[in-house]
């Protein structure tokens, strides 16, 4: 991967460079051509001028002179011809050159033949320059300059020479920080590639009727490496799943296979109650209570072990007519089987008003188990005199269900442990087991939603179930 990634970074690096060099070499040539070009012809312009003056004194010495110093003095070619086509002077020119003929032909016309537009290091070794000779109205002759492309070639040849150094000067660090950035990135990424397959080959292979998630690989495919990497993660995420899985049968399995011989034994203790002397009477109903908590325990891991079942709630989706409920009517049955028992706690049960239905995507029956815990929990640490409201709130897409007390609460530390397992409060008195909250947290979030449990100011507590909206049949 870092051979790709370098030979990627590099590929950019000289894409951006050569943008930048080739523009400037093509504008650095350009820019020469056109100075030599604007030289030769304000000199050839000149000589136009001393030979239009020559032809109307009739005097061409002085035109003579000025063309033989201008040739000694820059080594270039300069010939001069009179209407006729005839050479008035010549300083070194080929008259038998084609390209010589054509330019002279040219400006005889009255034309201005179009010097080269761009030179190279390797291109002509000179270049013609033409003017006609007196006024658009009348040509008394033309002038050609032979002009050398040496030295503008040179510096050209000098100029791109800097510019594909700077060019290699840049790639060279651009290839510098290419390898010091994918060492950068991929050393960890190695270490984490090695260390994530070292741990999944010590993985248990999951199960074959494990469902197994969706593939990062296969979705986003990427480099061999990435891909490894992922599939790594693939093959880790689907063992943990399948330990999830299985650790959650085993809790319901063993759950289910002690309640049979807890069953059995109260059926003996409550045989063997008529033989008890009085004197271990108490002894033994202690022990009838002991195993009642114990079944309760066991119901409670099983309940939890379903609640957190995701293939079960998948089911439970799917079932026709029983995917959502009325969460109001939910409540005002809750509040109907839980009214007796509040006033015999000496607590006071009340329902806030809501306007219409609130349909929520959850069964009555389930939404029912999830209210009876906070319900549960309030009859017996509220303490008496409390008030406990049922209250339903709504909102774009969810519904929340609240059983708000303004009871003894719990310290704001405990605030967080309430929905792990087996955690009882500090104040809680004897009874329970700990699993009521987790099981309803449990059940709410198999469902899309959220329990969560507020402090009451001044005092109290509030458990709230938020659960997604029912959608329109």
């Amino acid at each position: 991967m870092r051979r790709r990634l370098l030979v990627a970074l590099t590929l950019f690096a000289a894409i951006a460079v050569l943008a930048f060099a080739v523009p400037l070499s093509l504008t650095i040539a350009t820019s020469r051509t056109q100075q030599l070009v604007l030289a030769r012809s304000g000199d050839a312009d000149r000589f136009a001028t001393l030979a239009d003056n020559a032809v109307t004194a009739g005097d061409s010495r002085a035109l003579a002179d000025e063309v033989l110093r201008y040739h000694e003095l820059y080594g270039e070619n300069v010939l001069v011809v009179d209407a006729r086509g005839a050479p008035t002077v010549n300083a070194g020119a080929d008259m038998d050159d084609p390209g010589i003929v054509a330019a002279v032909a040219a400006a005889r016309r009255n034309q201005r033949p179009h010097a080269v537009d761009k030179l190279t290091p390797w291109g002509a070794p000179s270049m013609l320059v033409a003017r006609p000779v007196g006024t658009g109205v009348q040509v008394n002759g033309a002038v050609v300059i032979e002009a050398s492309t040496a030295r503008a070639r040179g510096d050209i040849a000098r100029d791109w020479a800097v510019i594909v150094l700077g060019g290699v000067v840049a790639m060279a660090l651009f290839v510098l920080l290419a390898v010091t950035i994918g060492r950068w990135v991929l050393r960890p990424l190695a270490a984490l590639s090695h260390g994530v397959a070292e741990l999944t080959a010590t993985l248990p292979k999951p199960r074959a009727d494990t469902v197994a998630p969706v593939s990062i690989a296969g979705r986003y495919g990427g480099p061999p490496e990435m891909r490894a990497l992922a599939e790594s993660f693939d093959a880790m995420a689907l063992a943990v799943a399948d330990s999830a899985d299985a650790q959650r049968q085993l809790v319901a399995d063993t759950a289910h296979a002690m309640r049979n011989p807890l069953a059995a034994l109260t059926i003996r203790l409550d045989s063997l109650e008529p033989a008890i002397p009085a004197s271990a009477a108490s002894i033994f109903h202690n022990a009838g209570a002991e195993v009642e908590r114990l079944t309760a325990l066991l119901d409670g891991l099983l309940s939890l072990a379903v609640a957190e079942t995701p293939a079960a709630f998948d089911v439970a989706r799917t079932a026709e007519g029983d995917d959502q409920c009325d969460a109001v009517q939910v409540i005002a049955d809750r509040f109907d089987a839980w009214c007796s028992a509040f006033e015999a706690a000496g607590q006071r049960l009340r329902v806030a008003a809501v306007a219409g239905p609130a349909d929520v995507a959850v069964p009555a029956d389930v939404l029912a188990q999830m209210l009876d815990v906070p319900l549960s929990n309030a009859t017996r640490y509220a303490g008496a005199g409390a008030n406990i409201d049922l209250v339903v709130a709504t909102e774009p897409g969810w519904v929340t269900v609240t059983v708000r007390d303004d009871g003894s609460g719990v310290p704001p530390a405990e605030l967080d442990k309430l929905t792990t397992r087996f955690f009882r409060g500090s104040a809680a008195g004897a009874g329970g087991s700990g699993l009521g909250l987790p099981i309803a947290a449990a059940l709410a979030q198999a469902r899309g939603g959220v329990l969560t449990v507020a402090a009451v100011r001044p005092h109290g507590l509030a458990v709230s179930v938020r659960l997604p909206e029912a959608e329109a049949r």
